[in-house]
This record gives structure tokens, C-alpha cells and sequence, in this order.
């Protein structure tokens, strides 16, 4: 469906207007889902991470030393996924970390793929399998099944129909969390008012704090740049089209 059209039923019904994440459905009003910080930054922020063994048992120090090096940085980018970072870290990001075609999991949580997931987290967590999988039923809810980026051109598929419109970069938010770990939030508003259905705003968050190519991504947006920031509940989240539900699940077990 062409812009056009979709703001003529805007008329009716906004899909992404006025929400606080990609979401069609009116289930997802943001005031009907927020939370505290602390919940989500232990929950959806704190996964674990296997520290691989570099030791090779090389005879000369050189290797010793690379090893040394490369231990050093897989903790420390193992720090900053859980959020721990200096300000100074921090590094604007381009829409391209984010370029390609993406699909929700929200559809695999529903028919089961996910099950697997939600019971390993179990068994080292603070819940059983069945709360696990309540709590992200409420975090990956979603009626946008596919997001395309190419350039600056975000394209949102709900229900067999698509929004386009281009987004400029906005800055950067850092969220504090009561746990102690932190978050930072990627944001990109719309450019020209060519297409009044989409959201003002789009808002990345992938445990990344400058720039790299996302392997998945959180995404929150609406018209209101501050109140999405308090959003903390419901984060859409998406993974390459590319992968199957297995694949990513073997992604999601090995963080």
C-alpha cells in the first residue's frame, strides 16, 4: 500500500501513531505497560555471556600476550553488553549499523520455538520457564512482523501492508537503571511530514554503544521523544530474516 493511502486511513486509525513501540494493535498503549528500570535492565539487559578459554599453550610470549589481549576485550565488550560503560565509550551511530531486513520473534515465542530459550533461562534465573516466557510475551509483542533499512529509508510490515519514510539521526540517550547497569538509546526522527501515519520518532537499543553492524535490536517508537524513553516493558524485538527459528535460538542461548 502506498503512503498515500495509508494516511488517508490514518484518518480512522493511526497503527503507529501515538504508541510507544512498533506496534498496530491497540493492546500495546504504552501507559497500559510501563515499569521500573530495574526490572528491565536485570531481566532483558543482564544476559549471560560464555568467556571462552583463549589460552593456546603456546612456547613464545608474543602469543601469550595476544591471547592476554584478546581475553581483555572479550571481557570488555562482555561489560558493556551488560551495561556497564564510561561516558566517554559512547560513540554516535549511523541508521546503517541497523541496515537490512529483520524479523520479529515475537511470532516464535507464540508457537513455541522460544520454549527452549525461556527454560535454560530457568535454570540459572529467578523464575520458572512459564514466567520467563510471560515476561517476554509482554516485551516482544508486536504486530510489525518485518522492518526493512536501507539508507535512510525505514519500511515497517504489518497485517500484508508497509510503511516507508525516512529518518535522520537525533543523538543518543543514556538510561540509568536502579540495578546499576545502564542502557543507551539510539534515536532517529522522521524527516518531512510526507507520511502523518508513521512514528515521529524510532528509538535502537542492541547493547551496542557505538558503531558496529546490530546482530538484533530492541526498537521503541512513537511521537513523544521523552515518554518512549520511559518505555521499559514492551521492546519489539527483531532478528535477520535471513535465520530460522532455530538459528535463533541458538543466537539467543549463546548470550
Amino acid at each position: 500500500m502506498s503512503v498515500s493511502k495509508m494516511v488517508e486511513r490514518k484518518m480512522k486509525v493511526s497503527p503507529l501513531k501515538g504508541m510507544s513501540a512498533l506496534a498496530f494493535s491497540t493492546l500495546l498503549v504504552a501507559s497500559a505497560h510501563y515499569a521500573s528500570a530495574d526490572e528491565h535492565g536485570h531481566d532483558d539487559h543482564d544476559h549471560d555471556h560464555a568467556h571462552h578459554d583463549h589460552d593456546h599453550d603456546h612456547d613464545h610470549d608474543h602469543d601469550h600476550d595476544h591471547d592476554h589481549d584478546h581475553d581483555h576485550d572479550h571481557d570488555h565488550d562482555s561489560d558493556i553488553y551488560s551495561g556497564y560503560f564510561e561516558d566517554e565509550q559512547i560513540k554516535d551511530r549511523s541508521l546503517s549499523d541497523w541496515a537490512g531486513d529483520w524479523q520479529s520473534v515475537y511470532p516464535y515465542l507464540q508457537d513455541g520455538t522460544l520454549d527452549e530459550v525461556f527454560a535454560d533461562k530457568a535454570e540459572g534465573g529467578d523464575k520458572t520457564a512459564e514466567e520467563y516466557k510471560a515476561y517476554y510475551e509482554i516485551g516482544y509483542e508486536t504486530d510489525v512482523e518485518r522492518i526493512v533499512i536501507n539508507g535512510s529509508n525505514v519500511t515497517f510490515f504489518a497485517n500484508g501492508e508497509e510503511m516507508s519514510g525516512d529518518y535522520q539521526y537525533d543523538g543518543y540517550e543514556i538510561l540509568n537503571y536502579e540495578a546499576g547497569n545502564r542502557g543507551v538509546r539510539f534515536i532517529y526522527e522522521l524527516e518531512g511530514e510526507e507520511a502523518d501515519a508513521l512514528p515521529q520518532y524510532i528509538q535502537f537499543s542492541d547493547h551496542s554503544i557505538s558503531p558496529t553492524d546490530a546482530d538484533h535490536y530492541h526498537l521503541y517508537w512513537g511521537d513523544d521523544r521523552e515518554a518512549l524513553l520511559k518505555e521499559v516493558t514492551n521492546w519489539p524485538t527483531y532478528y535477520a530474516s535471513e535465520l530460522s527459528g532455530e538459528e535463533i535460538v541458538e543466537e539467543m542461548l549463546a548470550h
